[in-house]
C-alpha cells in the first residue's frame, strides 16, 4: 500500500508470546500452567485500565509484578518461583513467524516501530534478547504520556514523531481492545487473531484480520 508510511506493532501478545514464561515452567507448575498464565495476563491488563481510570499510574513492570503476585496466590504457586517467572517475562519468546516477517518488511523499506504499554527498559531488553534490535526504527512506550492504552494520547505518540496522517499508519495487535483503540483513533488497525477469538463490540471493525503476522505480507 503506497499510502502507508509506517507499520506499528503492539509487543505483548502480538510480537511476543505472553504465555511463554509460564509455559517454560509448566513441569513445575503442572497442568494449571495455562490457566495461571491467562489469569496473570488478564489481571495485568485489568490493572493497567483501572490505574488509568483512577489516575494512579504505576509502570508496566510494577503492574506485571503485582498481577503475578495475585495470580500466584490464587493458583497456589510456590513463592520461590517468583523471580524465575519474572526473569522469563523479561525475555519472552517471539511467535515463530515474527523474525522472518520483520526481515521481509525491512527489506521492503517499511518504517517499523513498536507501540507498547511496556517500559523503555523492558522493551529494549525484550527486543535485544531475541536479536531483533536492528528491525525497528523506533520503540514507543506509553511512559512518554503516563497513561495506558487504549487512551488516545498513546496512539498520538507516533503521529507526533513521524508527522503523518493517522490513516497512513498500519497498526497490528492481537488484543481486540487495542485494535479498537487504535482504529477509533484513526489508524488502519489490523487484528492478529491467532486463536479464532470473537472480536469485542467496541464501535470498530478491524480494517483487516490475519491469523499470523506473515499474512501481513499478503495485504500490504
Amino acid at each position: 500500500m503506497k499510502n502507508i508510511k509506517a507499520i506499528i506493532f503492539d509487543a505483548y501478545g502480538t510480537l511476543f508470546d505472553v504465555n511463554s514464561a509460564a509455559e517454560k515452567c509448566k513441569e513445575k507448575i503442572g497442568d494449571k500452567w495455562e490457566r495461571f498464565a491467562n489469569h496473570w495476563r488478564t489481571t495485568q491488563l485489568e490493572y493497567t485500565w483501572l490505574r488509568s481510570l483512577m489516575k494512579r499510574h504505576k509502570d508496566f513492570w510494577q503492574i506485571t509484578e503485582d498481577s503475578l503476585d495475585k495470580s500466584m496466590k490464587l493458583y497456589n504457586i510456590d513463592s520461590l518461583m517468583r523471580e524465575e517467572l519474572l526473569n522469563l517475562y523479561k525475555n519472552l519468546s517471539p511467535f515463530p513467524e515474527v523474525k522472518e516477517t520483520l526481515n521481509k518488511l525491512k527489506e521492503a523499506n517499511y518504517k517499523l516501530a513498536i507501540l507498547s504499554n511496556g517500559t523503555p527498559g523492558l522493551l529494549n531488553q525484550l527486543v535485544k534478547s531475541n536479536d531483533l534490535e536492528n528491525m525497528f526504527d523506533d520503540i514507543f512506550s506509553i511512559e512518554e504520556v503516563g497513561i495506558y492504552k487504549p487512551d488516545s494520547k498513546v496512539y498520538d505518540i507516533p503521529i507526533k514523531k513521524y508527522r503523518v496522517q493517522k490513516n497512513q499508519i498500519f497498526f497490528l495487535s492481537a488484543n481486540t481492545w487495542d485494535v479498537s483503540g487504535a482504529g477509533n483513533y484513526g489508524y488502519n488497525s489490523v487484528w492478529v487473531n491467532r486463536n479464532n477469538n470473537i472480536f469485542d463490540i467496541l464501535d470498530y471493525k478491524p480494517s483487516r484480520k490475519i491469523k499470523s503476522l506473515d499474512q501481513l505480507l499478503e495485504i500490504i
